[in-house]
């Protein structure tokens, strides 16, 4: 579970997102900071049996920095209003298929993960993995588990391409799955859940359900 604190942090950051008052208040910040990174340690160590890939791994390899890259960016505001973390093996650096935790205040807390966002070499390994084994997919993502979870994989404006890629045909039986730029499935977290007792068990189970998944796209990767 979280302490409500937490929360009350990242709500007031968002409404005072400045450097003056994150120095103000930069021991809160490290407490939610710590709160959080022990959410992630224990998450690992409940799921680690499951998926030995993470095993060993700690928060400061997987917790996202709170900081915001403003270079390039028209939102110059310094400080993310959420905090993440990227249980993957190797870490959050990796270009692997892997799991994830987004807190935010305000009902857009989220757990889940796949590959988000890969590159060409990448996509193309997966689009030919589910091309050669659609019947092996579907049943990942037709199982029982994973359609009570997340329904479906996230197919939302942006996350696929309008036409089928070079060398795939409209009927082919997967090529809803293969238009697609990322693999990812998302369950929302309520902010009553955030500070429950069950808070770990509710986000391994889904990471539970989103296993096999995750050991399909990484067999794709590592090809």
């Amino acid at each position: 579970m979280l302490q409500p604190t937490t929360l009350k942090f990242l709500q007031s950051l968002k409404k005072n997102n400045s450097k003056e008052w994150f120095d103000l208040n930069r021991k809160q910040y490290e407490s939610a900071k710590a709160d959080f990174a022990a959410l992630v340690e224990a998450t690992i160590h409940s799921f680690e049996k499951k998926d030995p890939s993470i095993a060993g791994l700690s928060a400061k390899e997987c917790v996202f920095r709170i900081n915001r890259d403003v270079r390039f960016s028209k939102n110059k505001e310094p400080y993310k209003s959420n905090m993440g973390a990227s249980i993957t093996a190797g870490g959050k650096k990796v270009m692997m298929a892997g799991y994830y935790f987004h807190l935010e205040p305000g009902g857009k807390s989220f757990v889940g993960g796949g590959l988000y966002m890969a590159e060409p070499d990448k996509l193309k390994k997966v689009r030919q993995e589910i091309d050669y084994n659609w019947e092996e997919f579907s049943k990942v993502i037709r199982h029982k588990k994973f359609k009570t979870i997340y329904s479906d994989l996230d197919k939302s404006e942006g996350m696929s391409l309008v036409r089928e890629p070079k060398g795939y045909e409209k009927d082919n039986p997967a090529i809803d799955y293969i238009k697609l730029k990322s693999w990812i499935a998302i369950k929302p977290i309520t902010d009553k859940q955030l500070t429950e007792k069950e808070l770990v068990k509710t986000i391994t189970e889904a990471f539970d359900a989103l296993y096999p998944l995750i050991v399909f796209l990484n067999k794709a990767l590592s090809e």
